[in-house]
């Protein structure tokens, strides 16, 4: 039988091809030689899917390989989620995070990531997937009592939606109830703070940390 290290490698690999089938079947297999679940999203999940989100833009892979990997890692990610559940991983939750990527957008790898990462360190996620309508936005945070809307825009053409999701909050007056986190690879600082969001994240794993920063202020 393999090593957990060597169905670690497995899993990477799985998730980069995107086989769903495969990446679920070595999650069990890791979780049954002793893996812990997070350290399993830490160290296995996050780096395949950051490689192959960078992979992306470096027009190494396409479209479809790109979704294929986000398929995987969310078969994969199911398994993890309720692997931390069972072992009672999870504690009273820091706050609620309503996240997607913005209408006409349907890259959702680094949302995915972040989906994932903000679940294993406490927070409670709804996650409305990618090519979401501003008011779907406001409606899911309204109805969730959300703490963060979090969004993802990764082309340009996109990133206005991000504004315009913003400007409703603010048409409705309820804008100053909610903190806006924004990220994607053509999202920056220096536009986050021309349209007033509440936090810019250049990556997933600095974007928790922030999230906890926003809530403590």
């Amino acid at each position: 039988m393999a090593s957990l290290e060597e169905i670690k490698v497995q899993l990477g690999e799985a998730l980069a091809i995107g086989d769903p089938d495969l990446a679920g079947s070595l999650t069990h297999d890791a979780l049954n030689s002793g893996a812990d679940a997070l350290d399993l999203i830490q160290q296995v999940i996050v780096p395949t899917l950051t490689k192959v989100g960078q992979d992306f833009q470096d027009f190494i892979i396409f479209l479809p390989e790109l979704m294929s990997a986000g398929e995987a890692a969310e078969a994969a990610t199911g398994i993890l989620e309720e692997a931390l559940v069972a072992s009672g991983s999870k504690k009273v939750s820091l706050g609620t995070v309503v996240i997607g990527t913005v209408e006409n957008d349907v890259h959702d790898i680094g949302k995915n990531i972040l989906s994932t990462l903000f679940k294993s360190h406490g927070f409670k996620v709804v996650d409305l997937g990618r090519n979401v309508a501003p008011s779907t936005f406001m409606d899911a945070a309204q109805k969730e009592k959300a703490d963060i809307v979090a969004m993802s825009s990764l082309m340009t053409t996109t990133r206005p939606s991000i504004l315009s999701t913003i400007n409703l909050f603010k048409e409705v007056g309820i804008r100053d109830q909610y903190k806006f986190m924004v990220g994607g690879g053509c999202v920056t600082q220096e536009w986050a703070d021309e349209i007033q969001a509440d936090g810019y994240s250049p990556d997933a794993a600095s974007a928790v940390e922030l999230a906890k920063v926003i809530l403590s202020k």
